[in-house]
């Protein structure tokens, strides 16, 4: 085990995590609400380091990210664990194992190890996914400094709910992120997620501040979140920080504790993505449709066609330089 970043020390052998916006006041003996990061005898300590639960090569438009090395891949890793609850968790089985089956699973691998694999896998960048990589954050930053010393770029896969200070421990190591912003609702993060809004939105501020190249999921979900009202709000929150910020809106299916809820629409997410431009965001596109033309992406300048997609794929890439061919305006994003 590894002692924990951030964090201070308190009377009677508490301790106060700064990792996250829960700043959970932890006891000797006790656990976060992370589940993998605990205090021992007055210290804390992380559960998870170099505990790799999974570890894969993906196509970076899995993550989602669109306008960061489109076309590349990016070696993907994550322990187990997470800070939220979220009903409707894709990677339940993982993110929740700490608590749904009070168990700590993962392989040892060392930051060196995964910078070694990506460089075979011929990956242009890592990213911590799957689960929340702020609770393994130990791992993450360690393997994230020996990636940047061997060319290689950073990616958070995240739901946002760091803190100030965690990022800037990683600033200017970290180079991209994909942040879920997953209602405009205090009370959906409240009842669906165990959590709270404004964190969420103060981290897609401070991103686009300290310049990490930002993308943003939202996953309807029919009832709880898809309201106009609310999509509109919430693009208008992300074209007022910057209409370049690209937008990915994402088809729910029923999962985890959410399984008596159907599948969204498709057309609830094309209106959304129609939605997002009409509150001036340049680049909306839709998820979990494959082959809708709402994985594509066209130029704000002009409308022509940049780059075409099916599911996580580029077909074709026409963007020169991070220009577009036809009138020559820049295109937004890590080229």
């Amino acid at each position: 085990m590894k002692e924990a970043c951030l964090y201070e020390k308190l009377e009677d052998r508490k301790v106060r995590c700064r990792l996250c916006s829960h700043r959970c006041l932890i006891k000797e003996g006790s656990r976060g609400i992370c589940g993998v990061r605990e205090n021992m005898d007055g210290t804390l300590k992380t559960l998870v380091y170099r505990k790799i639960v999974a570890a894969h090569c993906d196509p970076i438009e899995k993550k989602p990210l669109f306008h960061f090395l489109p076309g590349s891949s990016s070696f993907s890793i994550a322990t187990v664990g997470c800070n939220f609850r979220c009903r409707f968790c894709q990677n339940s089985d993982i993110s929740q194992m700490p608590l749904d089956q009070n168990t700590i699973m993962g392989d040892d691998m060392s930051p060196e190890r995964i910078v070694g694999l990506a460089r075979e896998n011929g990956a242009l960048s890592i990213s911590y996914t799957y689960t929340e990589p702020t609770v393994y954050f130990e791992t993450a930053l360690d393997t994230a400094r020996s990636a940047v010393s061997q060319g290689i770029k950073n990616v958070f896969v995240s739901n946002g709910y760091m803190t100030r200070e965690c990022l800037e421990e990683i600033y200017p190591d970290l180079h991209g992120a994909n942040v879920d912003l997953k209602a405009f609702s205090d009370a959906f993060y409240r009842d669906q997620c165990g959590a709270r809004l404004k964190p969420v939105l103060e981290t897609i501020e401070a991103m686009k501040e300290m310049g990490v190249w930002l993308e943003v999921t939202t996953l309807l979900i029919p009832g709880l979140n898809d309201s106009p009202e609310e999509l509109r709000e919430l693009a208008l929150f992300l074209a007022e920080i910057d209409p370049g910020i690209p937008w990915h809106i994402s088809r729910f299916h029923p999962t985890y504790r959410l399984t008596g809820t159907h599948s969204t629409p498709a057309e609830t997410i094309r209106r959304a993505r129609d939605l997002g431009y009409e509150c001036g965001l340049k680049y909306v596109y839709t998820g979990n449709l494959p082959g809708d033309q709402g994985e594509n992406t066209f130029c704000h300048g002009c409308g022509e066609p940049l780059i075409d997609r099916i599911g996580f794929h580029v077909v074709r890439s026409r963007i020169k330089e991070g220009l577009c061919p036809h009138c020559g305006t820049a295109i937004p994003g890590i080229w």
